[in-house]
């Protein structure tokens, strides 16, 4: 994926998407692009929670 999203906006369209798939309507390929797209929306937030832990674990280390 060669855009960064920031968490909140890779959220916001991940809702966005899933509110798409679960509405109904599209086609077989419109369906299977929205899961494909929300996929990697949903693994950009996991990177962004990922490291954000990462950072409060660094933090919690450092303060001990």
């Amino acid at each position: 994926m060669a855009e960064r999203l920031s968490y909140e906006d890779a959220r916001a369209q991940l809702v966005e998407v899933v509110q798409r798939l679960e509405a109904g309507g599209t086609t077989l390929e419109e369906a299977l692009a929205l899961w494909e797209r929300g996929e990697q929306l949903a693994t950009v937030c996991q990177e962004w929670l990922d490291g954000a832990r990462a950072r409060l674990e660094t933090a919690r280390s450092s303060a001990e």
